[in-house]
């Protein structure tokens, strides 16, 4: 027998979210991951948030809700609530019941940004045993006169994010406020399977990777380790023997013009090849994350 199309408003509905969300599902795997971290961020988020006026988006949900943007390439804030308004599994995620309404896209948007306000910019970079430079005394967002200040990590810190360094990209290019952010992917897809985020030094990215390495699983496989030719220093491929790994680093005799601790007993075999080709495989994830995974986006709303 044919069951009729009805259709019939429902007012109530006497299953949960959580049941409607299947067991397996990959994001029930992510949410555990996430919410041990966001809880041990929560002191940090408190201290951001003024203790009067009207209640903001909880950091948590927005976080978690930029989180789906990024793994869902949801190109922005408008779609990011359209979905959530109609989408359960995403509602489920963020932390909205069935009910809750959806947040306005202009007003997510400046909670973001004031969620990023903690992120350090020129004006919050000041001397640590000298006066602040002078400014025209406006209360909510200063204008700072810093010209002709000879400024340095060893001379100052910024007052909103201290473990923010002063880098730059290139020799001749301008500097700002930023992190060291390294990755450490396998060979065989490019799949991530450690990040590092610390302040940058001129051995920071070095240290990461040793850093990184001594989080990996022990095996009994034989491993190795690929990198460019700003890896190839003693300090760095002899932690890397230590660790068990065997370093396919580029030689990089024309900087030290020294003889490379990588020679010819590494770099005769078939794998050593390979291992230089699929390395490229890292840059290939600050792509997807800059062009598909919204990094861009999230890096342009940082103040300067």
């Amino acid at each position: 027998m044919r069951g009729p199309d009805e259709r019939q408003a429902i007012r109530f509905s006497y299953r949960s979210i959580e049941d409607r969300i299947p067991a397996d599902h990959p994001l029930r795997a992510m949410r555990r991951l996430v919410d041990p971290l966001l809880v041990e961020l929560s002191p940090r988020f408190q201290a951001l948030y003024s203790a009067i006026g009207r209640p903001s988006i909880p950091p948590e949900q927005l976080l978690r809700a930029l989180l789906l943007q990024v793994l869902y390439t949801i190109r922005s804030e408008h779609q990011l609530m359209e979905q959530l308004d109609y989408n359960l599994l995403y509602r489920w995620f963020v932390g909205l019941t069935p009910d809750d309404p959806v947040w306005v896209p202009t007003v997510f948007t400046k909670n973001r940004d004031r969620l990023l306000e903690a992120w350090a910019s020129h004006k919050s970079f000041r001397p640590l045993d000298q006066p602040p430079p002078p400014s025209d005394d406006d209360p909510s967002n200063p204008s700072v006169n810093f010209r002709g200040e000879k400024r340095s990590n060893t001379t100052h810190r910024s007052v909103t994010d201290p473990e923010a360094r002063l880098v730059r990209k290139t020799h001749h290019g301008a500097a700002f406020l930023g992190y060291q952010a390294s990755v450490l992917t396998e060979n065989r897809h490019g799949l991530i399977v450690q990040t590092d985020v610390r302040a940058p030094e001129y051995h920071a990215e070095r240290e990461a990777a040793l850093a990184m390495l001594t989080l990996l699983p022990p095996t009994q496989r034989r491993r190795t380790l690929g990198a460019d030719k700003g890896y190839d220093t003693p300090e760095f491929i002899a932690g890397v023997r230590t660790l068990g790994f065997t370093p396919h680093v580029s030689p990089n005799l024309h900087r030290f013009r020294r003889r490379s601790l990588v020679d010819g007993r590494t770099t005769r075999h078939a794998g050593y090849a390979i291992s230089q080709w699929k390395r490229k495989l890292v840059e290939e994830s600050f792509g997807w994350q800059k062009c598909t995974g919204l990094l861009r986006t999230l890096l342009a709303a940082a103040p300067t």
